[in-house]
């Protein structure tokens, strides 16, 4: 049930940004979230895209470090604590989130948040058992 987000490794230097998303752009890429965390020096771009297979192939063709890694969606409700009780419910059971970010659902009332842990099958059932629903890739980019 993990939805795959690719992470690039980019130097910290005006239009790198740009540069990527032009670059996936021409490819007909649909970027739907995005994170980014950065030193002086460089920064790794975390993205859920619309075809991450082929972003990765085409990153990797230009010269730059890329890798795909499973994270899982969850779409909570778009209210205050919503966030707060599906980070609890993960807490309760020890589970350790490395990083998070939201986006924008297509859905209203919701909002999406991707999380990494480090065992995400077992986050996955502690949040469905809690009634907290999990969303998919194609959850993320339906019309």
């Amino acid at each position: 049930m993990s939805i795959k987000q690719i992470s690039i490794f980019i130097e910290n230097k005006p239009g790198r940004l740009a540069d990527i998303t032009a670059m996936l752009a021409k490819k007909d890429i649909d970027i739907r979230a995005l994170s980014i965390a950065d030193t002086t020096d460089y920064g790794i771009l975390r993205l859920i895209v619309s075809h991450p297979e082929k972003a990765v192939e085409i990153i990797r063709e230009e010269g730059m470090t890329v890798s795909s890694t499973g994270v899982l969606g969850v779409a909570i409700p778009d209210e205050p604590g919503g966030f707060a009780k599906a980070i609890n419910v993960l807490a309760d059971k020890g589970v350790d989130v490395g990083y998070a970010y939201a986006f924008i659902t297509p859905e209203k009332g919701k909002a999406y948040i991707i999380i990494r842990v480090t065992d995400n099958d077992f986050a996955a059932e502690v949040l469905t058992a809690a009634g907290i629903q999990l969303i998919e890739q194609t959850d993320i980019f339906k019309d």
